[in-house]
């Protein structure tokens, strides 16, 4: 199974915030956020009314990802939020679930342990280089982060390890006797790597984190080869001070005001207005919301568990039968993954070099494709005289409009920032997340400046912080993979048994499909287009539209039985047995494949908006 939940619950961040440490730890965050909003934007004002450049100002705001990024992971630890490849401990009662929780918890511990021991090394070795931050303040004081923030998750992944202290205490003990044996292993490592590969699969399967699942398999790779562990935090920090990746927290940052705001309310009502006198409206009005919500918040969970309580009694007023809204909602999860300015076209840019403008305008035309096949499919299941049910009025919409004016301008301040040339992309998310507060906090005043709005913060930075944690981890793995010339292999192997681009494309579709049932989105793209891109530059594929099928296909993997990640939270949120939801998706899944497949065989909808108006 895989599982991408979503960012740590409003109940179990308030509850934090009732001990002193917690609550100092979350406002922490929530001011390391909003430091790296103000700054760019504090940029753009010095340098355009009074020409002043504000010195260091990249590099700091790409180090204030690093710090968000760790104290995120380490909140993420606290609550019991890291993401994980399995929830197998649900499924399995008594002793044999506290057996579970102890073994995946000690090899998790074991794994983050040994990336402090390896961010401490690399932190020495830059306090010796003697590298300067800004302002004179040497580099190392900032890279501490690294090594903090894994000391903390290590001990919390231990903490939550069982409730009860004797369990507790065994994963401690187990820990111990492994870190004991990585350390100064009994035999010669080349003779330990498949049972230490045959345990992380184990502790996999038994729920341990992913970043532990692909940190200990880089881990055990360099314990192979004699290699510096030391390596995997250099390629952690190279990619968390990566100059783009600002934009994620960013971006995220303004999805989750727009979110806890009243903005689906007003969202909801502004759709209605507008189709729900059109048969199939309420379908339609579904497939808007979701797909701008997760254009923004990046995780089509996040979209299911936050709007399916508004929007399930929508379509059962409208007629739709159980079946179809439970199918309908599951599968609108995912729409807005490829529409600017989601959070996987940007880590897709930044992993496979891709210009970040290109890869969102490359979705746009697949992304509302999607859109627009699901408000068909919609409007073929709406109820015979659904459609008269409400007349268009004309005052309701505008009154509609109205409302909703301020939230409607976010995608124009978004993209209107970023295409226009005034703003760089890290400028551009900036501004987006300051206009979203401003409209949230202040406008509708839907939050409350210093109660909502840090409680708000701290929440989308435990998702970023996860999500870091896992791409930082994972890219010292696939960086073995480059080293060990696995790419090229696979380049040569491929290209040797399939002659045909299109025949390429289509096992590709296949391949991905059971990727992004298996594999949450994030993994993915670090693991697996590094493997990609070269593939796909022998077929003479466009960069760009290897993106976007890349993506499409994933987000259909989340609607895959048995295991799709949507499957099981829509089971979750909507209180139905997996095997209904399985049926009730089905009509789903085969609508998006057929839009899956136009987009992979007709690369024009993906390149033409990036050859107008982009490169």
């Amino acid at each position: 199974m895989t599982a991408l939940p979503p960012p740590v619950a409003d109940s179990q961040l308030s509850g934090g915030w009732r001990s002193l440490p917690a609550r100092a730890e979350n406002l922490g965050l929530s001011v390391v956020l909003a430091a790296m909003m103000a700054m760019p934007l504090l940029e753009v004002l010095l340098r355009g009314l009074l020409h002043v450049e504000l010195k260091g100002q990249a590099s700091i705001v790409q180090h204030l990802t690093l710090i968000a990024g760790m104290m995120g992971a380490a909140i993420a630890a606290r609550e019991g939020g890291l993401l994980s490849l399995s929830s197998v401990d649900l499924f399995i009662k008594g002793t044999w679930r506290l057996v579970a929780r102890s073994v995946s918890a000690a090899v998790a511990a074991v794994v983050t342990a040994l990336l402090c021991l390896a961010s401490v090394r690399f932190v020495l070795s830059e306090r010796e280089a003697g590298g300067t931050f800004a302002y004179g303040v040497p580099l190392w004081i900032v890279q501490v982060a690294l090594p903090l923030g894994f000391a903390l998750v290590t001990l919390r992944i231990l903490w939550r390890a069982s409730d009860k202290w004797k369990w507790r205490g065994a994963a401690i003990a187990l820990a111990g006797l492994l870190a004991l044996c990585a350390m100064s292993p009994p035999v010669p490592p080349p003779q330990l790597v498949i049972p230490a590969f045959a345990l992380l699969l184990l502790a996999t399967v038994l729920g341990a984190p992913i970043f532990a699942a692909l940190g200990g398999a880089g881990l055990i790779l360099f314990w192979h080869d004699g290699s510096p562990i030391a390596s995997l935090t250099v390629d952690h920090y190279g990619l968390v001070t990566n100059p783009t990746l600002p934009t994620v927290p960013l971006f995220t940052l303004a999805g989750y005001f727009l979110a806890e705001g009243g903005a689906s309310r007003r969202l909801i009502r502004l759709f209605r207005a507008l189709v729900g006198q059109l048969r199939g409206g309420p379908a339609i009005l579904v497939a808007l919301v979701c797909a701008f919500f997760t254009s923004f918040t990046g995780a089509s969970g996040v979209t299911i568990l936050a709007l399916g309580a508004l929007l399930m009694p929508v379509l059962l007023a409208a007629g739709y039968s159980q079946r179809t809204a439970l199918g309908l909602l599951t599968g609108t999860g995912s729409l807005g993954l490829l529409l600017p300015p989601c959070l996987p076209l940007i880590f897709y840019g930044v992993i496979a070099g891709v210009d970040i403008k290109d890869m969102f305008l490359g979705g746009i035309i697949p992304g509302i494709l999607l859109i627009v096949l699901t408000a068909i499919w919609g409007i073929s299941q709406a109820p015979r005289g659904a459609g008269a049910l409400q007349r268009f009025d004309w005052r309701e919409t505008r009154l509609a409009v109205w409302d909703a004016k301020w939230e409607l301008l976010i995608p124009v301040v978004a993209l209107g920032a970023l295409f226009s040339g005034l703003a760089t992309p890290v400028q551009a998310a900036a501004l987006t997340a300051f206009y979203a507060f401003v409209v949230e906090t202040f406008v509708y005043q839907d939050l409350r400046p210093f109660g909502d709005s840090p409680r708000v913060m701290a929440e989308s930075g435990v998702l970023v912080g996860g999500v870091l944690l896992i791409l930082g981890v994972a890219l010292g793995f696939t960086n073995y993979l480059a080293f060990a010339e696995i790419p090229a292999r696979a380049v040569d192997w491929v290209t040797a048994t399939v002659h045909s681009k299109w025949a390429f494309l289509l096992l590709l579709n296949l391949f991905l499909i059971v990727v992004g049932a298996l594999m949450d989105i994030y993994s993915a793209i670090v693991i697996v287009v590094p493997l990609l891109v070269p593939l796909g530059r022998a077929f003479g594929i466009d960069p760009i539209h290897l993106g976007i099928v890349f993506l499409a296909n994933l987000g259909l993997g989340s609607l895959t039985p048995p295991v799709g990640v949507n499957l099981f939270l829509a089971s979750l949120r909507f209180n139905q047995p997996m095997s209904a939801v399985v049926r009730s998706v089905i009509p789903m899944l085969i609508v998006l494949l057929i839009g899956v497949l136009l987009i992979t065989y007709i690369p024009a909808m993906t390149t033409t908006l990036p050859r107008w108006f982009g490169r």
